[in-house]
C-alpha cells in the first residue's frame, strides 16, 4: 500500500519524543512492502538538528511552516492508500486534518494516530466543537501508541469508529547492546526533556534520591534543564543525540523510566525510552504505571519504583551483577515479544482487512 503520513518529523528527535516509534514503524513497514511518505514540517529548530539523514526506507517530505506549504503537502494525500494525519505534528494541527482528509481518495483509508492519547482526550473533553472531535466519526480508525481499553473506550465514546493501540516498541537494527561509554558513567542516569507534565514527577523520582544517596553519581540527559536546582551528585549533559542512546542507557548502573503524569494516568503507555533501554540490555527502573506486566515482568525484567524512595531503596541494594542480570532478561523478552516487526505485522493484517471491508462497501453502494 501507499502510505501517506503527516507527522512532527522522522528526520530529528530534538523536542520530538514520537521519532523513535516513527522510525521503527515506518522501516518495519517498508520491510513489508509499503511505500510511505513522511510529510514533515520545518518547525522548532528541527531541521537545524537532524540526527539522521532521509533513509531508504520512507520518502521524506519537508515542507515550509507557512499555510500555503502546509496545503500544498496536505493535496497529496490524494495519491495514497492510507492516509495517517499524526497527532502533535507542530503547525496548524486541525487546519492540516481537514486539508490531509479532504484530499484523501474516496476509498482510502482515512485514520487519525495519536502519540499522546491521554493529552489528546483531555483536550477533546473540553471542547466538544474541536475538530478533530467532529472529525472522528468519518475517519476509518483511530490507532494510538499506547493506553489500552481506557483510551479505546474512550475514542468509542467520542465516535470514533475503531480505535486499536498499536505500542511502542524495539528496533534491533537502532537499538542494542554497546560497549560502555565513560561520557556516561554513573549509577543512575535518566533522559527525558523537560515538560511541565513530567517535571514534579522528576523531582520526585529522580531529583529527591539523588538528594538522599550524596555517595552515589546520578546523570540526566534531556532538554531543558539546565536552570533546575539539582543536588552536587547530579550531572546535567543537556541534549542526547539519539545516536548516543544505546550507550548512554548500558554504562551506567541503572536506567530511570519516568512516565508524564498523564501517561502514568492512563496505564498501558510505555514510553519508547523502556524499549530503547531494555533493547540496550540495560537495567531499567520504572516508576509505576498499570500494565507492566504486559510487555516486562516487574522483578526479574524491570524494577518498579512507587516513589523516590522505592528509587533510592532500590538503587542502595542493586549489586552489578543483579543489574546486568535484569538487563539480559529485559533484552530476552523485548527481541521476543515486542519487536516493531511484530507490531507492524499486526498493523499490516489491520490495514489490509479495513481495506478489503471498504473497497466490498463501496462496491455495494455502487
Amino acid at each position: 500500500m501507499k502510505i501517506a503520513f503527516y507527522g512532527s518529523s522522522l528526520t530529528s528527535a530534538y523536542w520530538n519524543g514520537a521519532a523513535t516509534y516513527y522510525r521503527g514503524m515506518i522501516r518495519a513497514l517498508a520491510a513489508l512492502g509499503h511505500q510511505v511518505t513522511f510529510y514533515e514540517p520545518d518547525v522548532y529548530d528541527r531541521q537545524k538538528n537532524r540526527d539522521i539523514d532521509p533513509p531508504d526506507w520512507a520518502r521524506v517530505v519537508v515542507y515550509d511552516g507557512t499555510v500555503a506549504a502546509l496545503r500544498q503537502a496536505a493535496a497529496e494525500a490524494v495519491h495514497a492508500d492510507v492516509v495517517v494525519k499524526a497527532s502533535g505534528v507542530g503547525f496548524e494541527d486541525d487546519l492540516l486534518l481537514a486539508e490531509v482528509m479532504a484530499a484523501a481518495r474516496p476509498q482510502a483509508l482515512r485514520i487519525f494516530w495519536d502519540v499522546d492519547a491521554p493529552a489528546t482526550l483531555a483536550e477533546l473533553r473540553a471542547a466538544p466543537d474541536h475538530p478533530l472531535r467532529r472529525a472522528l466519526p468519518a475517519l476509518d480508525m483511530v490507532l494510538t501508541y499506547g493506553g489500552g481499553d481506557p483510551v479505546v473506550s474512550a475514542y468509542r465514546a467520542l465516535g470514533a469508529r475503531a480505535c486499536i493501540p498499536i505500542y511502542n516498541a524495539l528496533d534491533p537494527e537502532t537499538h542494542h547492546p554497546v560497549a560502555p561509554d565513560l561520557r556516561f558513567a554513573c549509577d543512575l542516569g535518566f533522559l527525558g526533556n523537560r515538560l511541565p507534565d513530567r517535571e514534579a514527577r522528576v523531582e520526585t523520582f529522580f531529583l529527591e534520591p539523588a538528594a538522599r544517596l550524596a555517595d552515589q553519581r546520578f546523570m540526566i540527559g534531556g532538554s531543558g534543564w539546565g536552570d533546575k536546582m539539582m543536588s552536587a551528585n547530579v550531572r546535567d549533559i543537556g541534549h542526547v543525540p539519539t545516536r548516543d542512546h544505546n550507550a548512554f542507557n548500558v554504562t551506567p548502573k541503572a536506567v530511570l523510566n519516568i512516565s508524564r503524569a498523564s501517561m502514568a494516568e492512563t496505564g498501558f503507555s510505555p514510553a519508547t525510552r523502556v524499549f530503547e533501554a531494555a533493547g540496550a540490555g540495560a537495567c531499567l527502573i520504572t516508576d509505576h504505571w498499570e500494565g507492566i506486566p504486559l510487555f516486562l515482568e516487574p522483578g526479574p525484567e524491570v524494577l518498579v519504583a512507587r516513589d523516590g524512595q522505592d528509587v533510592a531503596e532500590i538503587l542502595a541494594g542493586l549489586t552489578k551483577d543483579r543489574a546486568k542480570a535484569i538487563g539480559q532478561a529485559a533484552l530476552t523478552r523485548v527481541l521476543r515479544d515486542h519487536t516493531y516487526a511484530d507490531r507492524a505485522a499486526r498493523l499490516d493484517g489491520i490495514l489490509k482487512d479495513a481495506g478489503t471491508l471498504k473497497r466490498r462497501a463501496g462496491e455495494q453502494a455502487a
